[in-house]
């Protein structure tokens, strides 16, 4: 009885995040639709161009379905998602589901993939390095951190720009290889995530290294450096894994920011463009694309819980 209910205990858990994130992919979906229809402009307009022909207007209200009450229309969107149909875009002319899948999610998926390599990187050393100590060292970091954490996302890729394309010219911003054109622009979308998660993670680390087991192991003989990798890394992941869901939110809105700047072809540029013309299944596909990825990753980091923490695991049973 007891091993049935340690069976049964993580798959309960898992069924209600997944509830959890069906409804949150649903309101996210609906404050998307509701957003796009309060906002001023009109998508018949996007799709007419400069034509004012009352005809050719009534015709395309009729064949996008825009002459239908809201509420006709929401429960239609909703319909055909379920079935898989994502739309048509009102200004490209083109399934949402080819605009989103295909190239311009590829460019995307590389650039938030490296930020988060660099993310992956920069957190944990400047942690590990900096917790406990009260050098210039340190304190140069937290500086940065802060200033990092708080300056907004394009000052940061213009900044980059200026240092590493146009002073020291080591980096380029349009030429070169695809990986030398990513650098830039993944280090603007990491640095943000990467000083917030340090800071996490150095307090984390901080705390562990004062705790029972800390002063057991330096009893025993554990270098400075080995404790700090071996334990206090560990104890500072579960705070750290709890903002991941904030990070990869971080790093999809990002993109927008970023690809504006550095001129890269992605989902953002996509977002402003559909945002701008009201292209409505086109913003809500990407509404629906954030949500399902955002939701994911907090799925699974919920479920991670238990395998970073052994209480937890424990506790669970």
């Amino acid at each position: 009885m007891t091993a049935s209910v340690r069976r049964w205990a993580p798959a309960r858990r898992s069924s209600g995040v997944a509830l959890s994130a069906i409804v949150m992919a649903w309101a996210a979906v609906t404050l998307a639709f509701l957003a796009i229809h309060l906002a001023p402009g009109d998508p018949v307009t996007a799709v007419m161009g400069e034509s004012s022909n009352p005809d050719l207007r009534a015709q395309v209200e009729q064949d996008w379905g825009l002459d239908r009450p809201l509420a006709v229309q929401y429960v239609r969107y909703l319909g055909d998602l379920l079935h898989g149909d994502m739309g048509y875009s009102y200004v490209r002319g083109e399934p949402v589901t080819h605009i989103l899948f295909g190239d311009q999610l590829s460019a995307t998926a590389r650039l938030a993939g490296v930020a988060l390599v660099f993310v992956a990187v920069l957190a944990p050393t400047l942690a590990v390095l900096t917790a406990g100590r009260r050098n210039w060292f340190s304190r140069s970091v937290s500086g940065l951190e802060l200033s990092f954490a708080s300056a907004p996302t394009f000052w940061i890729g213009l900044i980059l720009i200026w240092v590493f394309a146009f002073t020291l010219r080591v980096l380029p911003v349009t030429s070169g290889n695809e990986f030398q054109r990513l650098i830039l622009p993944a280090l603007t979308l990491a640095l943000p995530i990467a000083a917030v998660l340090s800071q996490v993670m150095r307090g984390g680390i901080e705390k562990a290294l004062e705790q029972p087991f800390a002063v057991t192991a330096r009893s025993r003989g554990i270098g400075e450096t080995s404790l700090r990798l071996r334990h206090g890394l560990r104890h500072s992941m579960l705070p750290a894994a709890t903002l991941a869901g904030w990070a990869v939110s971080g790093l999809l809105t990002g993109t927008v920011v970023v690809e504006e700047v550095f001129g890269r072809a992605g989902l953002g540029t996509v977002t402003v463009e559909a945002v701008t013309y009201k292209d409505l299944p086109v913003v809500l596909g990407v509404a629906l694309l954030t949500a399902a990825v955002y939701l994911t990753v907090t799925v699974v980091i919920d479920i991670a819980y238990v395998w970073i923490d052994p209480r937890l695991r424990e506790a669970t049973r």
